[in-house]
């Protein structure tokens, strides 16, 4: 089998490729070649020996997503992409466009780490299409390269918040994490670069003790374990009191406020109650809130109307004391929003 090319990071290329020739200084050259232009670099520009290099080219691999579609919102700008990797399962990345500042125009990219999704969650339509399999790290990694090679703006930011759970998927997620950041590669900051996990709590602990740089958001969507397990399953597995005691830990290990995502569901959990609730589960745990409106084409699950956001709002003002922040959640006319990522996919109702 080829050595795959996106696959590695620049030391772990370095070891494969040693016996050919390559040092650490020309394993760089090569991420940054493969990565950046998608080629192997040419000899003599870069101190490879044309020996060398027909070496690597005989044991390696560039590994390409087929893009399967492509359809940008003439709305709000966000773009969809469905891609097939090495196999035939489809899966989905969103570019996200950052115009805020008309003098530093980006993107960032929400990747998919799996081909669909095993947790269930009942307000997600991507977790009503169910597990279909783990993505490799090179099929991560190329998601971000092929929607910035076609790209007016560059990718600033990468979020693992696309199809799948990415601690599910934990190695290849954090091989791709470490070649997305390095800076022979693409140079995307590890603050850029966002996991969100519905709270996979070994999972976490290991993230914890690796310090890896990147951020984390949980998606908690209720405070009381009985209504967060009809909403979520995975609760079953990783309970709420054994995934707070593990975000108590990384905030020690860290001291990093813990970001918590709230799928904002009208009538279930945006109640006084469940402001008071949640203010008491983190208690003493510094966190910021961010509001996400659900998005559910079946219409089981409906948004909050301004005045029940508002008066949710002022609860958690009075109660959790925490920052608080509405993310807003585009793409919904081209199906790219969160929650609505299926590959095309009719997803059950």
């Amino acid at each position: 089998m080829p050595i795959l090319l996106k696959n590695l990071t620049a030391d772990q290329l370095q070891a494969r490729l040693a016996p050919a020739g390559v040092t650490p200084r020309l394993a760089r050259l090569l991420q940054a070649a493969v990565l950046r232009r998608g080629a192997l670099p040419a000899a003599a520009a870069n101190g490879f020996s044309t020996r060398v290099l027909n070496r690597v080219r005989a044991l390696t691999a560039i590994p390409v997503l087929t893009l399967v579609e492509q359809v940008v919102s003439p709305t709000d700008g966000f773009a969809r992409y469905v891609f097939r990797g090495d196999g035939p399962e489809l899966f989905e990345a969103v570019r996200i466009p950052l115009l805020h500042r008309p003098d530093d125009p980006k993107f960032v990219v929400c990747v998919s780490s799996q081909a669909g999704c095993a947790l269930g969650c009942v307000f997600c339509a991507t977790g009503r299409m169910g597990f279909q399999r783990n993505l490799a790290a090179w099929e991560i990694v190329d998601q971000v390269i092929r929607i910035q090679a076609g790209a007016p703006h560059p990718v600033r930011g990468v979020v693992f918040m696309g199809m799948g759970e990415p601690l599910l998927n934990y190695d290849a997620v954090m091989l791709a994490v470490r070649i997305l950041s390095e800076p022979c590669g693409l140079a995307i900051a590890g603050k850029a670069i966002t996991l969100s996990t519905a709270g996979i709590v070994p999972a976490l602990r290991r993230f914890t003790a690796e310090r890896l740089a990147c951020r984390l958001v949980v998606s908690l969507n209720s405070a009381d374990p009985r209504q967060r397990r009809a909403l979520m399953p995975v609760e079953a597995a990783h309970p709420t009191a054994e995934l707070l005691t593990a975000l108590r830990e990384y905030h020690a290990a860290t001291g990093r406020r813990v970001t918590l995502a709230w799928t904002m569901l009208s009538g279930i959990n945006m109640r006084a109650q469940d402001a008071r609730a949640l203010a008491e589960l983190t208690r003493g745990l510094p966190v910021k809130l961010d509001l996400i409106a659900v998005n559910d084409p079946t219409g089981r699950f409906r948004p909050p109307p301004p005045g029940e956001l508002s008066a949710f709002r002022d609860a958690l003002r009075a109660h959790l004391g925490a920052p608080i922040a509405r993310r807003y959640s585009g793409g919904q006319d081209i199906q790219a929003a969160c929650g609505m990522l299926t590959a095309g996919r009719r997803p059950a109702v």
